[in-house]
């Protein structure tokens, strides 16, 4: 049983960590980097308010910023902002990005699997089309539920303490995760009740927030952020339920077409 489990989380984990790796490469990494921009101050993010007439605040932005003068007007500013320049692949950066993708996909599949092989051996058949609604359970906890009261925040927006909001995040991925099990396999009322509460409780407790929110970076790359992190995160979990389900089965195959008649 071990070695099933094994077998299957490495490759399942494996498979969807590569392709998650990507997905966050070409997706959610541009946005990451634009976000840096502002973080660093390459970029400045200006506004405008029309309801104070001609007042616009961009130019009060604009000469209070350090700048260089000799460099593009505000016109060129906002095209570059627009379209950041990622320096193409970076073979240290990326490549332990991609590597620590593909570690934390190794460790979530060793879970998915043990959970797997538990139903499994309380009489549920376990394939690869059950698979990827286990892989969309595993998105909602690992991500979705967080992220309603929490989401992803890029560099250079306001946040709160981080242990805060490490200890928040675990708690309710653990009360997540606990609350679909019951769902699933609750056979009363009770159980369910259980899961209510379980999936309500983080949020009506409430996500740390910090007092004052503000940072350099614009509302709407932070919101593009967290929409295009949540899209690859499900897109990952999905493809990993899916593998996990597919490995598993097959280990099961071959585990008993190695047993002698």
């Amino acid at each position: 049983m071990f070695m099933r489990i094994l077998s299957s989380a490495l490759f399942a984990g494996c498979a969807a960590g590569i392709l998650a790796a990507l997905l966050q490469l070409y997706f959610v990494q541009p946005v990451l980097l634009h976000a840096e921009l502002y973080e660093g101050g390459e970029l400045v993010h200006s506004f405008s308010q029309p309801t104070t007439g001609h007042h616009d605040l961009a130019s009060t932005v604009e000469a209070s910023t350090p700048h260089d003068h000799d460099n593009t007007d505000p016109v060129s500013a906002s095209a570059v902002s627009a379209n950041p320049d990622t320096d193409g692949f970076d073979l240290a950066r990326d490549g332990l990005s991609m590597a620590f993708t593909i570690l934390v996909y190794c460790g979530y599949s060793f879970i998915l699997v043990a959970l797997m092989a538990v139903a499994n051996g309380k009489g549920i058949t376990i394939t690869a089309r059950q698979g990827l609604v286990w892989g969309v359970a595993g998105f909602i906890a690992v991500h979705f539920a967080p992220a309603f009261s929490l989401p992803p925040e890029v560099p250079g927006t306001a946040a709160a303490e981080v242990a805060v909001r490490q200890v928040w995040w675990f708690s309710t991925v653990a009360a997540t995760a606990a609350a679909l099990w019951l769902i699933a396999f609750g056979k009363s009322h009770l159980p369910w009740g259980v899961a209510i509460i379980l999936l309500l409780a983080p949020h009506v407790i409430g996500a740390p927030h910090p007092d004052i929110f503000t940072g350099p970076v614009p509302p709407e790359i932070a919101a593009q952020f967290a929409s295009k992190a949540l899209g690859v995160g499900l897109a990952a979990w999905t493809l990993l339920g899916l593998f996990a389900a597919w490995f598993w089965q097959r280990s099961g195959i071959s585990q008993r077409s190695t047993q002698p008649a």
